[in-house]
């Protein structure tokens, strides 16, 4: 699976099981669990697609994606939009994420 595909639906999936579990905690009910389980499994299928020898590479390049996704949820589910400073952090984490990523390596 590319890259492309497979970190945003990864961070989709990660950040939607971490947030029913989040909601969960915060006192909701324990149904919220259900899905919040079924889409962290889905976030690691997804992350194991990546095609790269090394798992460690892979998470770290995720890293970055992760954040930027992070911050759309924040704006796009919870209303909260991102300030200057989120959106230079997130623009940096992206850098690291193409270099890690594209950087050329011996085989």
């Amino acid at each position: 699976m590319p890259v492309i595909v497979a970190y945003p639906l990864a961070a989709l999936a990660e950040i939607a099981g971490c947030f029913a579990i989040w909601t969960w905690w915060r006192g909701a009910s324990s149904l919220w669990l259900v899905p919040g389980i079924m889409t962290l499994a889905l976030f690691g299928w997804l992350l194991a697609q990546v095609d790269t020898s090394l798992a460690g590479r892979a998470f770290a390049a995720y890293g970055g994606i992760y954040i930027v996704a992070s911050l759309a949820w924040m704006w796009g589910v919870e209303g909260q939009r991102p300030d200057i400073w989120d959106l230079v952090g997130a623009g940096m984490c992206l850098l690291g994420a193409m270099v890690i990523l594209a950087a050329p390596r011996a085989v």
